[in-house]
Protein backbone atom coordinates (compact mmCIF):
# COMPACT_ATOMS: atom_id res chain seq x y z
CA UNK A 1 0.00 0.00 0.00
CA UNK A 2 1.39 3.06 -1.11
CA UNK A 3 -0.37 6.94 -0.39
CA UNK A 4 1.37 9.91 -2.01
CA UNK A 5 0.76 13.63 -0.75
CA UNK A 6 -0.35 15.41 -3.86
CA UNK A 7 -2.22 18.28 -1.33
CA UNK A 8 -1.80 19.22 2.09
CA UNK A 9 -1.49 22.31 4.40
CA UNK A 10 2.19 21.76 4.87
CA UNK A 11 4.63 21.98 1.75
CA UNK A 12 7.32 19.59 1.19
CA UNK A 13 11.34 20.88 -0.07
CA UNK A 14 9.92 21.69 -3.74
CA UNK A 15 6.20 21.11 -3.63
CA UNK A 16 3.53 23.75 -2.86
CA UNK A 17 1.18 23.75 -0.43
CA UNK A 18 -2.43 25.29 0.23
CA UNK A 19 -5.87 24.30 2.80
CA UNK A 20 -6.55 21.14 0.87
CA UNK A 21 -6.31 17.58 0.78
CA UNK A 22 -5.45 15.11 -2.14
CA UNK A 23 -4.04 12.10 -2.20
CA UNK A 24 -2.87 9.51 -4.71
CA UNK A 25 -3.76 5.90 -3.09
CA UNK A 26 -1.94 2.70 -4.55
CA UNK A 27 -3.31 -0.84 -3.07
CA UNK A 28 -4.04 -4.49 -4.14
CA UNK A 29 -3.63 -3.07 -8.11
CA UNK A 30 -5.59 -0.18 -7.84
CA UNK A 31 -5.03 3.38 -7.74
CA UNK A 32 -7.19 6.08 -6.49
CA UNK A 33 -7.22 9.94 -6.66
CA UNK A 34 -8.85 10.65 -2.97
CA UNK A 35 -9.93 14.19 -3.24
CA UNK A 36 -8.29 17.19 -5.29
CA UNK A 37 -7.65 20.27 -2.64
CA UNK A 38 -8.80 23.49 -3.82
CA UNK A 39 -7.10 24.28 -7.08
CA UNK A 40 -4.82 22.51 -9.58
CA UNK A 41 -1.98 22.52 -7.42
CA UNK A 42 -2.35 18.33 -7.02
CA UNK A 43 -1.72 18.35 -10.68
CA UNK A 44 1.56 20.63 -10.21
CA UNK A 45 2.74 18.71 -7.23
CA UNK A 46 1.96 15.06 -9.12
CA UNK A 47 4.29 16.77 -11.98
CA UNK A 48 6.88 17.45 -9.53
CA UNK A 49 6.80 14.16 -7.79
CA UNK A 50 6.92 12.41 -11.28
CA UNK A 51 3.61 10.76 -10.73
CA UNK A 52 0.67 10.73 -13.33
CA UNK A 53 -3.17 10.73 -11.77
CA UNK A 54 -4.48 10.32 -15.00
CA UNK A 55 -2.94 6.58 -14.60
CA UNK A 56 -6.27 5.93 -12.36
CA UNK A 57 -9.01 3.90 -11.49
CA UNK A 58 -11.21 5.82 -9.75
CA UNK A 59 -11.92 9.34 -7.85
CA UNK A 60 -13.59 9.28 -4.32
CA UNK A 61 -14.60 12.67 -3.30
CA UNK A 62 -14.87 12.53 0.98
CA UNK A 63 -17.27 15.68 1.04
CA UNK A 64 -18.60 18.62 -0.43
CA UNK A 65 -16.65 21.23 0.71
CA UNK A 66 -14.30 23.67 -1.82
CA UNK A 67 -10.53 22.38 0.04
CA UNK A 68 -11.56 19.16 -1.06
CA UNK A 69 -13.31 18.97 -4.30
CA UNK A 70 -12.58 22.23 -6.16
CA UNK A 71 -9.67 20.39 -7.80
CA UNK A 72 -12.17 18.33 -9.89
CA UNK A 73 -12.81 21.07 -13.10
CA UNK A 74 -9.29 20.47 -13.68
CA UNK A 75 -9.75 16.77 -14.77
CA UNK A 76 -10.78 15.56 -17.92
CA UNK A 77 -13.19 13.14 -16.35
CA UNK A 78 -13.35 9.43 -15.11
CA UNK A 79 -14.85 7.64 -12.84
CA UNK A 80 -16.09 9.92 -9.78
CA UNK A 81 -17.77 8.14 -6.47
CA UNK A 82 -19.02 10.25 -3.38
CA UNK A 83 -21.97 11.29 -1.42
CA UNK A 84 -25.22 12.56 -2.82
CA UNK A 85 -25.26 15.21 -0.28
CA UNK A 86 -21.61 16.69 -1.56
CA UNK A 87 -23.30 18.96 -3.64
CA UNK A 88 -25.69 21.09 -1.14
CA UNK A 89 -24.91 24.81 -1.01
CA UNK A 90 -22.97 25.62 2.39
CA UNK A 91 -22.05 28.23 4.31
CA UNK A 92 -19.74 28.94 7.43
CA UNK A 93 -22.15 30.66 9.65
CA UNK A 94 -20.17 33.36 11.42
CA UNK A 95 -19.36 34.96 8.33
CA UNK A 96 -21.89 33.27 5.27
CA UNK A 97 -18.56 32.34 3.63
CA UNK A 98 -19.89 30.25 0.91
CA UNK A 99 -17.29 27.11 1.33
CA UNK A 100 -19.46 24.36 -0.86
CA UNK A 101 -18.21 23.47 -4.46
CA UNK A 102 -18.09 25.46 -7.30
CA UNK A 103 -19.64 23.04 -9.64
CA UNK A 104 -23.10 21.63 -9.38
CA UNK A 105 -24.08 17.94 -9.30
CA UNK A 106 -25.36 18.25 -13.26
CA UNK A 107 -22.28 19.94 -14.19
CA UNK A 108 -20.05 17.10 -12.51
CA UNK A 109 -22.42 14.86 -14.06
CA UNK A 110 -21.80 16.22 -17.64
CA UNK A 111 -18.20 15.55 -17.04
CA UNK A 112 -17.54 12.34 -14.99
CA UNK A 113 -18.91 8.90 -14.61
CA UNK A 114 -20.56 10.24 -11.51
CA UNK A 115 -21.88 7.45 -8.31
CA UNK A 116 -23.10 8.46 -4.97
CA UNK A 117 -24.01 6.51 -2.28
CA UNK A 118 -25.18 6.84 1.42
CA UNK A 119 -24.73 3.05 1.40
CA UNK A 120 -20.90 1.68 1.99
CA UNK A 121 -19.73 1.04 -1.52
CA UNK A 122 -17.28 -1.74 -2.23
CA UNK A 123 -14.51 -0.90 -4.99
CA UNK A 124 -12.93 -4.01 -4.85
CA UNK A 125 -11.77 -6.99 -2.70
CA UNK A 126 -9.75 -4.52 -0.26
CA UNK A 127 -11.15 -0.97 -0.72
CA UNK A 128 -14.49 0.16 0.30
CA UNK A 129 -16.16 3.61 0.02
CA UNK A 130 -17.59 4.03 3.50
CA UNK A 131 -20.88 6.45 2.68
CA UNK A 132 -22.52 7.84 5.39
CA UNK A 133 -21.19 7.47 8.82
CA UNK A 134 -23.73 7.24 11.62
CA UNK A 135 -23.32 9.72 14.20
CA UNK A 136 -23.12 6.93 17.46
CA UNK A 137 -20.77 8.91 20.09
CA UNK A 138 -21.74 11.41 22.51
CA UNK A 139 -18.41 13.60 22.43
CA UNK A 140 -18.10 14.06 18.43
CA UNK A 141 -20.49 15.83 15.87
CA UNK A 142 -21.95 17.30 18.52
CA UNK A 143 -21.45 21.17 17.14
CA UNK A 144 -21.01 22.84 13.86
CA UNK A 145 -19.76 25.49 12.57
CA UNK A 146 -20.80 25.33 8.85
CA UNK A 147 -25.00 25.90 7.81
CA UNK A 148 -26.81 25.55 4.71
CA UNK A 149 -28.65 28.38 2.52
CA UNK A 150 -31.50 28.49 4.57
CA UNK A 151 -29.50 28.92 7.58
CA UNK A 152 -30.38 25.70 9.40
CA UNK A 153 -26.67 23.59 11.00
CA UNK A 154 -24.74 21.79 8.75
CA UNK A 155 -23.16 18.81 10.39
CA UNK A 156 -21.24 17.81 6.89
CA UNK A 157 -23.59 14.38 6.69
CA UNK A 158 -22.22 13.82 3.64
CA UNK A 159 -18.71 13.34 4.98
CA UNK A 160 -17.05 10.07 4.56
CA UNK A 161 -13.58 7.79 4.15
CA UNK A 162 -12.17 5.17 2.25
CA UNK A 163 -11.51 1.54 4.08
CA UNK A 164 -8.59 -0.63 3.10
CA UNK A 165 -8.41 -4.05 3.99
CA UNK A 166 -4.53 -5.35 4.81
CA UNK A 167 -2.96 -8.67 6.16
CA UNK A 168 -2.60 -6.20 9.71
CA UNK A 169 -5.82 -4.94 9.78
CA UNK A 170 -8.42 -1.92 7.96
CA UNK A 171 -6.19 1.34 7.01
CA UNK A 172 -8.92 3.90 7.08
CA UNK A 173 -8.28 7.44 5.41
CA UNK A 174 -10.57 10.79 5.84
CA UNK A 175 -10.61 13.60 4.28
CA UNK A 176 -12.10 15.66 7.09
CA UNK A 177 -13.03 13.75 9.82
CA UNK A 178 -16.22 15.66 10.32
CA UNK A 179 -18.14 12.97 11.39
CA UNK A 180 -15.43 11.93 14.08
CA UNK A 181 -12.20 9.59 13.95
CA UNK A 182 -14.09 6.96 16.68
CA UNK A 183 -17.34 7.40 14.18
CA UNK A 184 -15.86 6.88 11.04
CA UNK A 185 -13.60 3.55 12.49
CA UNK A 186 -16.68 1.83 14.15
CA UNK A 187 -18.73 2.33 11.01
CA UNK A 188 -15.19 1.09 9.07
CA UNK A 189 -15.81 -2.21 11.19
CA UNK A 190 -18.84 -2.66 10.53
CA UNK A 191 -19.29 -1.87 7.27
CA UNK A 192 -16.21 -4.05 6.48
CA UNK A 193 -16.94 -6.92 9.40
CA UNK A 194 -13.01 -6.41 10.01
CA UNK A 195 -12.27 -5.63 13.54
CA UNK A 196 -8.97 -4.97 13.25
CA UNK A 197 -7.10 -1.63 12.74
CA UNK A 198 -3.73 -0.78 11.44
CA UNK A 199 -3.82 2.78 10.87
CA UNK A 200 -6.09 5.72 10.57
CA UNK A 201 -4.95 8.89 8.31
CA UNK A 202 -5.59 12.49 7.36
CA UNK A 203 -8.07 14.97 8.52
CA UNK A 204 -9.09 14.57 12.11
CA UNK A 205 -11.14 17.54 12.54
CA UNK A 206 -10.02 17.88 16.01
CA UNK A 207 -8.62 21.42 17.17
CA UNK A 208 -8.34 21.61 20.88
CA UNK A 209 -6.92 19.80 23.65
CA UNK A 210 -10.43 18.66 24.90
CA UNK A 211 -12.82 16.18 25.42
CA UNK A 212 -13.06 14.68 21.92
CA UNK A 213 -9.55 14.72 21.52
CA UNK A 214 -8.48 12.96 24.53
CA UNK A 215 -11.51 10.73 23.64
CA UNK A 216 -10.08 9.94 20.42
CA UNK A 217 -6.65 9.11 21.65
CA UNK A 218 -8.24 7.03 23.87
CA UNK A 219 -9.70 5.03 21.72
CA UNK A 220 -6.75 4.57 19.14
CA UNK A 221 -4.74 3.43 22.21
CA UNK A 222 -6.97 0.96 23.09
CA UNK A 223 -7.57 -0.74 19.55
CA UNK A 224 -3.77 -0.73 19.47
CA UNK A 225 -4.00 1.09 16.26
CA UNK A 226 -0.28 1.03 14.66
CA UNK A 227 -0.37 4.10 12.28
CA UNK A 228 -2.04 7.27 13.56
CA UNK A 229 -1.25 10.33 10.95
CA UNK A 230 -3.29 12.87 11.30
CA UNK A 231 -3.43 16.08 8.97
CA UNK A 232 -4.82 19.05 7.28
CA UNK A 233 -7.73 20.54 9.48
CA UNK A 234 -6.09 18.78 12.98
CA UNK A 235 -4.90 21.61 15.03
CA UNK A 236 -2.06 22.19 16.22
CA UNK A 237 -3.44 21.77 20.20
CA UNK A 238 -4.41 18.75 19.34
CA UNK A 239 -1.47 17.50 16.96
CA UNK A 240 0.73 18.25 20.67
CA UNK A 241 -1.64 15.49 22.63
CA UNK A 242 -1.52 12.95 19.68
CA UNK A 243 2.28 13.28 19.83
CA UNK A 244 2.57 12.65 23.53
CA UNK A 245 0.68 9.49 22.57
CA UNK A 246 1.99 8.79 19.05
CA UNK A 247 4.52 8.66 17.31
CA UNK A 248 3.36 11.20 14.60
CA UNK A 249 5.24 13.13 12.07
CA UNK A 250 4.28 16.34 9.97
CA UNK A 251 2.44 15.20 6.73
CA UNK A 252 3.75 17.49 3.55
CA UNK A 253 3.24 17.91 -0.11
CA UNK A 254 5.45 15.50 -1.85
CA UNK A 255 6.02 12.83 0.96
CA UNK A 256 4.94 9.36 -0.10
CA UNK A 257 3.82 6.47 2.84
CA UNK A 258 4.36 2.62 1.86
CA UNK A 259 3.05 0.25 4.28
Amino acid sequence: MKISILTDNNPGGNTGAEHGLSYFIEHEGTKILFDTGQSDLFLQNASLMGMDVEERDLIILSHGHFDHGNGLPHLPGGKLICHPGCFVKRYRTIDHTYIGLKNSRDEIAQKFDLTTSKAPLRVNDSMLFLGEIPRITDFESQQTSFSFEDGSPDFVADDSAVALQTEKGLFVITGCGHAGVVNTLEHAKKATGKQRIYGFMGGFHLKKRDRQTIETIHYLKKNRVEHVIPSHCTGLPALVAFAESFQIQSVRTGDTYTF
